[in-house]
C-alpha cells in the first residue's frame, strides 16, 4: 500500500464524520440545496465531496460499486484503508460512485416492498453543480427548487417507483446536493 493511500482521510474522524453526516442529511432533507463539505482529500478522480460521503456513509457492511470512470487501484486502496467497504458489482452495491455516463442505473438495487431502504445510493460526480436546470418538487422543498441534472427522464422514472427507487447524491469539488427518490423532477 502506497503512502498516499494513508493520506486524505478525516483529520479528526469522529468530529469530521459528525459534521459530514449532518451535511449529507441536510442535503437529503432539502433536495436541490447545495451544501459545502470539507475534510477529505481522496485520490483522483474522486472529488472531495464524494470522498466525504464515502468516508461518512460507507463501512464494512456497505458494498460499494466503482464505475469505470472511478475504478482505480489508488481509489480502491483509499476506500479499503479508510472504510473497509467491500467492492461489488452494481446489482449488489449499497453505494455506487462515478460519472453519470458510466453508472449502470438499471443494474442497481431498487429495494423491495418489505425493505425499500435496501436500495443503492448513487453518488454522481459532476463537472458542474448549480441551482438551475431541472425543477424539483416534493418533500423538503417549500415550493420548488432547481438543480443542474445530467438528464431528467431517469429521475422522472425513478420517482414513479416510490417507495422503491434510487437515492442520488451529486458531487462537484467540495459541494454536494441530493435527490432522494421522493423528489419529482418536472
Amino acid at each position: 500500500m502506497q503512502a498516499q493511500v494513508l493520506e486524505g482521510g478525516f483529520a479528526d474522524p469522529s468530529i469530521d464524520a459528525a459534521y459530514a453526516f449532518r451535511a449529507v442529511m441536510i442535503a437529503m432533507a432539502r433536495p436541490g440545496e447545495i451544501v459545502t463539505v470539507a475534510g477529505a482529500q481522496p485520490p483522483a478522480p474522486l472529488s472531495a465531496a464524494a470522498g466525504v460521503v464515502v468516508l461518512t456513509l460507507c463501512d464494512p457492511e456497505t458494498p460499494i460499486h466503482l464505475a469505470a470512470s472511478h475504478d482505480t487501484p489508488q481509489l480502491r486502496d483509499w476506500i479499503t484503508f479508510y472504510t473497509g467497504a467491500p467492492f461489488a458489482e452494481a446489482r449488489h452495491a449499497m453505494f455506487a460512485v462515478g460519472a453519470w455516463d458510466d453508472l449502470p442505473l438499471a443494474d442497481f438495487r431498487l429495494g423491495t416492498a418489505e425493505y425499500p431502504d435496501r436500495s443503492t445510493t448513487v453518488i454522481v460526480e459532476r463537472r458542474n453543480l448549480s441551482n438551475d436546470g431541472a425543477v424539483l418538487v416534493g418533500p423538503g422543498i417549500k415550493e420548488k427548487a432547481a438543480l443542474s441534472l445530467p438528464e431528467t427522464q431517469a429521475f422522472k422514472t425513478n420517482a414513479k417507483l416510490f417507495p422503491l427507487g434510487l437515492d442520488f447524491i451529486f458531487t462537484c469539488g467540495e459541494r454536494l446536493a441530493a435527490l432522494p427518490r421522493t423528489t419529482r423532477v418536472t
